[in-house]
């Protein structure tokens, strides 16, 4: 019994021994398709798995070399088309993210950003109520001054000028907050 005949029974000793017989053949060619080694380990191998699967449809024998390269070359196109559709998709991605993510944070930023986060909530908690209150309203909410003197039922004037001492007040609040800092940061 020939080693045709072994694969078609699915002797896995048969299938060892064709690839022992033509692997080299077939990762030379297919690494000089693909020009990588793992594309083309990977190309044959599945070369071999198809070979053994589909064996009965290798209608003369004698062309064993010819069919075994046959269904490699075809692994290494449908890589070749695989790598080239992801190379694409990877270039617009990497183009989206350069162009799409100018605002995007490194870690240190991040960290500065929510520390001034707290540092603000903090200097709003020690507002007085009536600042507070149009701050949040203002700024957390997006209310319009209307919209704020109508919830409050306050004059449109008396909102602008609430927000604009919380705004002073803030500002005071968190420039002395900078200064402790700087003062305990220096002194460590």
């Amino acid at each position: 019994m020939d080693s045709i005949d072994k694969l078609k029974e699915k002797d896995e000793q048969a299938l060892m021994e064709v690839m022992h017989q033509y692997g080299d053949y077939l990762l030379r060619t297919a690494y000089l398709l693909v020009k990588d080694y793992q594309t083309a380990e990977e190309a044959v191998q599945d070369t071999f798995i198809t070979a053994f699967e589909k064996i009965h449809q290798l209608e003369n024998p004698e062309k064993l070399k010819s069919w075994l390269t046959a269904i490699a070359l075809n692994q290494c196109r449908s890589r070749m088309r695989k790598w080239q559709w992801k190379n694409i998709f990877l270039h617009f991605d990497a183009v989206e993210r350069i162009n799409g993510d100018e605002t995007a944070q490194s870690p240190e930023e991040a960290i500065v950003d929510m520390a001034l986060d707290h540092n603000i909530s903090e200097a709003i908690q020690q507002l007085d109520y009536k600042y507070r209150e149009v701050i949040t309203l203002y700024y957390f909410n997006e209310m319009k001054i209307s919209e704020i003197a109508a919830q409050t039922k306050t004059n449109e004037n008396t909102v602008k000028s609430r927000l604009k001492r919380a705004r002073l007040l803030l500002k005071d609040l968190l420039t002395k907050g900078e200064d402790l800092n700087e003062n305990t940061t220096g002194s460590i």
